[in-house]
């Protein structure tokens, strides 16, 4: 049962990458919400962390791979809302 955890995880985590290289790509992240991208990454971390707590490895795998390309996303978004200013 615990690979239909993996395959959830591969789907869900790796459904970012594609965002986040056509923003890096681009440096277009106009349309991208901060508030979102923010709250986002701080409850992939907490889930995270919750992975961790429970030892539970398709969990701590799949935020831990999910915070590279969010924190990506979300790194450009500020630097383009600090660039406006």
């Amino acid at each position: 049962m615990e690979y239909i955890g993996y395959l959830a995880a591969f789907c869900t985590t790796f459904a970012f990458f594609p965002q986040a290289i056509m923003a890096i790509r681009t440096k277009d992240v106009k349309s991208i919400s901060l508030t979102m991208y923010s709250i986002l990454c701080f409850g992939i971390s907490m889930w995270l962390v919750y992975g961790i707590l429970k030892a539970d490895w398709p969990l701590i795998l799949a935020n831990l791979i999910t915070l590279l390309p969010s924190l990506t996303i979300l790194y450009l978004k500020v630097a383009s809302v600090v660039k406006k200013k």
